[in-house]
């Protein structure tokens, strides 16, 4: 696995940990089984926000062109 791949992916495992966590302070107590699948929906949804943008971020940076640059015109 790449060196960043493992940085981005331990990033928003931190990111979804951090996420449930605060959701668990922020739900009235006690909690129902549908509170934990909202707690997760949450987290999963903010996880993949910042998934969605890092990408975004990363992959306009680098790559090759899409469309290749005209030819030049031949010389008279």
């Amino acid at each position: 696995m790449n060196h960043r791949v493992a940085i981005a992916a331990a990033g928003i495992a931190i990111v979804f940990v951090v996420t449930i966590l605060i959701a668990f302070q922020l739900m009235p107590q006690p909690l129902k089984s549908t509170d934990y699948l909202v707690i997760g929906a949450i987290a999963t949804f903010v996880s993949m926000l910042v998934l969605f943008f890092l990408l975004l971020q990363t992959t306009g940076q680098k790559g090759p062109k899409r469309y290749p640059e005209d030819p030049a015109p031949p010389p008279d």
